[in-house]
């Protein structure tokens, strides 16, 4: 493909994706295909000979598309929203095009340079404490864009890990002692409700970790870290690493960052982590600020753009407080990767597990300049506003309950009975194909959650699960 008839090809494609989003709403939401479904549909092995671009497209449409699950449906309520816009879109275009990779400020300095401003555009909307931006006033932090919360909650842990294993080594009780046997003494903390990933990273890590019990409202109390941490230190473990949540997978509960904060300072050296990756976004609305009362205690914050903030995957903002403790314990320096600015510029492959990296804050930032921080609370409060909605509508119908504090937009709820009825009333509803939820558990109930995700959800949308479970 020469570059006329990649401007002719391009054209058509946006085309396609217009037109694809445009009549998204008459598609199923689920495929009705089955594992290992594409395989017969195409050749055992490449082409020897160029094939047409007429007829790539055609077995997008024939053979791909029957097999998506289109996250952008308006009818889709999974998981948590699949950040999208076509400001994002044409930012990831620009990025595919001009195909840099920002390892570091000399490898292109515009990539690097937007990124710790976008980062401080977004940390100062948040409302993040100045310590956690560049410029702030003998700030030592700052922010970075990684891949997903699950790489941001892995980097601190091993940069807090480094720290622990530092101080240890400096004490006459355990200067004795090698690294492998150190790292077995380290102990990280998290909730039962904390994503999945807190103990994927702990395993990479190398580190124990206690997932502790929530209370009712599946909120990680203060008065239990305490306990927890008091028993561990007598049983000579080093509290090391505290995983907090705001706005958990499961019901999109917040921890309880002002009494676990003070916890923490009580024990020197514990890192704290607010994984904040879906409701983070949020904060930018001043009504909802409250939300994230306590950061000030926190050593490092992330939020994922590509789930509530309009912008495609992969962008999720992660900021410290001190960003010498995280790159400290990820430098490695070989001599292709020096360059003369090295001591005055930020290399952003000290910050994370890959050294290559696309160029993702143009996305975010034709986001954030395209909306504006006014379109942007507007997108949001739409969607707190259709979650109150489809709460009500739940509160008024007596054979169901509500199983959170709606406060974003996810409302679980259930139907008064058993777990095994609740299973088949949401496997009857998904199996339509016309509507998508997925299940949590949440105080050892199974419940069925109501996501918003739609960048442009209307009450119709709600209105249409309401009739599928006969709400009204």
């Amino acid at each position: 493909m020469d570059i006329e008839e990649f401007r002719i090809r391009g054209k058509e494609m946006v085309d396609y994706i217009c037109e694809f989003m445009s009549n998204i709403h008459t598609r199923r939401v689920t495929p009705d295909v089955g594992p290992g479904y594409l395989r017969p549909l195409l050749p055992s092995g490449p082409p020897n000979n160029p094939e047409s671009w007429d007829e790539i497209m055609k077995d997008v449409e024939s053979k791909i598309m029957p097999g998506i699950t289109h996250w952008q449906h308006p009818r889709f309520h999974a998981y948590f929203p699949a950040g999208n816009s076509f400001p994002s879109i044409l930012g990831d275009m620009l990025s595919d095009a001009i195909g840099c990779i920002g390892f570091s400020w000399a490898a292109s300095p515009a990539c690097t340079e937007l990124e710790t401003i976008v980062c401080d555009w977004f940390g100062k909307a948040i409302g993040l404490p100045t310590d956690f931006l560049y410029f702030g006033e003998d700030s030592k932090g700052g922010g970075v864009i990684q891949g997903s919360a699950s790489e941001c909650i892995l980097v601190c842990m091993l940069a807090a890990r480094a720290q622990a294993i530092a101080r240890l080594k400096e004490s006459p009780a355990h200067a004795h002692l090698d690294e492998t046997a150190l790292l077995g003494k380290l102990m990280a903390y998290c909730s039962r409700e904390s994503h999945s990933s807190v103990e994927k990273d702990a395993m990479i890590c190398f580190v124990k970790l206690r997932i502790l019990e929530p209370d009712e409202k599946s909120v990680l109390r203060g008065e239990t870290l305490r306990q927890a941490i008091e028993s561990d230190t007598a049983e000579g473990y080093v509290p090391f690493f505290v995983s907090t949540t705001l706005g958990t997978t499961a019901c999109c509960s917040f921890d309880n960052l002002k009494e676990i904060g003070p916890v923490c300072k009580k024990y020197p050296g514990i890192w704290l982590h607010v994984d904040a990756a879906y409701a983070g976004n949020a904060f930018i609305c001043p009504e909802l600020k409250y939300l994230m009362n306590g950061v000030e205690y926190a050593d490092s914050f992330n939020t994922n753009t590509n789930k509530f903030l309009l912008t495609n995957f992969d962008c999720s903002c992660l900021w410290v407080r001190d960003r010498f403790k995280l790159t400290s314990a990820l430098v490695v320096d070989p001599l292709y990767l020096q360059h003369t600015h090295a001591d005055t510029a930020i290399d952003y492959r000290h910050w994370s597990i890959a050294l290559s990296r696309r160029f993702r804050s143009l996305k975010l930032w034709f986001v954030m300049r395209s909306y504006g921080l006014s379109g942007l609370q507007a997108y949001i409060r739409n969607h707190v506003k259709l979650a109150k909605r489809f709460e009500a509508l739940v509160k008024k119908d007596s054979r169901f309950e509500l199983c959170n504090d709606v406060v974003l937009g996810l409302v679980c709820f259930r139907a008064k009975g058993s777990d095994k009825f609740n299973q088949k009333l949401l496997s009857s509803i998904n199996d339509s194909g016309k509507i998508h939820m997925i299940p949590a558990r949440v105080n050892q109930r199974y419940i069925i959650r109501f996501a918003l995700t739609a960048p442009n959800a209307t009450s119709r949308d709600v209105g249409k699960l309401s009739s599928y479970v006969n709400f009204i």
